[in-house]
């Protein structure tokens, strides 16, 4: 069974695929790829400095992801540029990692990018951690000390919610506690193991 996670930043996607890894989900993440795939002599790295110069190297030469941030969240094109080279090397990692999973496993793939790399297809099942943009907001200004004009960036570059729900297999909700979440992964979770048994 193959999932695709996804939702805004700062929806608690993260939040979701924690407890679906507690559940016994094997859990994918894309970030982590991401950061893996442009690891200090990775062909990945190599890539991104030749593309957009030394200057996103920090001095120890990791890639300054703060400067890289700011950087593709101000220009589309850099975005798309970035994304070029990043996006085939997570997901030739994720198929990796998911051909080693047990035989009727739930493969869950946490991808904060998957409504607008257009991936939902390629999914047994869509999860979609929901919350409204004003939640988004207050969240990065309280738990990332962002501006609210940042903040507006970072979303305003994302797909819609609208975007993201419409791809839903299943949409968890977000706006109350984490018991809350806990209880409705936990439900969608026994569901997507009844599909996949």
């Amino acid at each position: 069974m193959r999932v695709g996670l996804t939702g805004g930043v700062a929806s608690g996607k993260s939040t979701a695929a924690a407890i679906l890894r507690e559940l016994g989900a094997v859990v994918v993440d894309a970030d982590v790829l991401a950061r893996e795939v442009v690891a200090p002599g990775t062909d990945g790295l190599r890539r991104v400095v030749a593309e957009f110069g030394s200057g996103v190297l920090t001095a120890d030469g990791e890639l300054d992801r703060p400067a890289v941030g700011a950087l593709v969240f101000a220009d589309p094109d850099a975005r798309r540029r970035l994304e070029a080279i990043i996006h085939p090397l997570v997901r030739a990692r994720a198929a990796e990692i998911e051909a080693q999973a047990p035989a009727g496993a739930v493969v869950v793939h946490d991808i904060p990018l998957l409504t607008e790399t257009g991936q939902a297809g390629g999914f047994d099942a869509v999860l979609v951690v929901d919350v409204p943009e004003e939640t988004q907001v207050r969240r990065m200004v309280a738990d990332r000390g962002m501006s609210p004009e940042d903040a507006g960036a970072r979303i305003a570059a994302q797909a819609t919610r609208a975007q993201r729900r419409e791809v839903a297999t299943y949409v968890l909700d977000n706006t109350g506690t984490r018991e809350d979440l806990r209880d409705r992964v936990t439900e969608v979770f026994g569901e997507l193991v009844r599909r996949a048994g």
